[in-house]
């Protein structure tokens, strides 16, 4: 049962690694400062080519993202292989704007949000976002036009938080269940967890980082992630 398990938990890894390229690894920070990634205040990001996302609503948010995203690699996929650094430019511009970063990092650290100093704060979301980002970004570059699908979204009335429920397939031809967990942030509706296959990926990372936490202090899990380590790298550590 343990190894059943271990096994479900690393196909839902990788799936999620494709997942994330759809709004979360709109879960990578970049190297720019949060402040010059905000989106602007009509509610919309735009991309290097000048497209626009809308962020008014979840589902809205989803569709466009991904439509603006394949769109814009359609284009661009050889170049994006080429020089994986607009790649990130891309992920900055369209993608970071509609992910709460901070949400997301308080998720993740758990318990240890509360005894990071300002500082600590800042540096995690920072190493640990630039971290999927360099080690995960190119499996954007495995989607195409098919490759996910929204569901049917049912909106709970005056509710600030929503699940946007898809589809990703997979090169078998098997299906994927991803779900964007959102909250409205003003006016404006923002990712902050993505679950795959029933697996949260805050709680996940919160899992690896803990017992290294534990062990050497959140100061130690920030500096491997700055020095470009995986959290599957620092989780392996602590031999989990």
């Amino acid at each position: 049962m343990f190894h059943e398990a271990a096994m479900h938990q690393r196909t839902a890894t990788r799936a999620w690694v494709r997942a994330i390229g759809v709004i979360l690894v709109g879960s990578a920070v970049a190297a720019v400062p949060p402040a010059a990634a905000a989106s602007p205040a009509s509610g919309a990001s735009v991309t290097p080519s000048g497209e626009q996302v809308d962020s008014t609503n979840p589902e809205a948010l989803i569709k466009s993202t991904a439509n603006t995203l394949l769109q814009d690699l359609d284009q661009h996929r050889k170049e994006y292989r080429q020089d994986p650094a607009k790649l990130r430019m891309l992920v900055n511009q369209l993608l970071l704007p509609h992910f709460d970063t901070e949400l997301a990092a308080r998720a993740v650290l758990g318990r240890n949000w509360n005894k990071a100093t300002a500082e600590q704060r800042q540096r995690f979301i920072q190493a640990f976002y630039n971290s999927l980002l360099n080690n995960y970004g190119t499996a954007l570059l495995g989607f195409t036009s098919n490759t996910m699908k929204v569901l049917p979204f049912r909106p709970e009335p005056g509710s600030a938080y929503a699940v946007v429920n898809t589809r990703i397939r997979r090169s078998n031809g098997s299906e994927v269940a991803v779900n964007y967990q959102m909250h409205k942030d003003g006016q404006q509706w923002k990712v902050w967890d993505v679950v795959v296959e029933g697996i949260s990926y805050d709680h996940s990372f919160q899992q690896d980082f803990a017992e290294q936490i534990r062990r050497q202090g959140i100061d130690a899990v920030i500096t491997r992630l700055e020095h470009g380590d995986t959290p599957a790298a620092i989780k392996q550590t602590t031999g989990g």
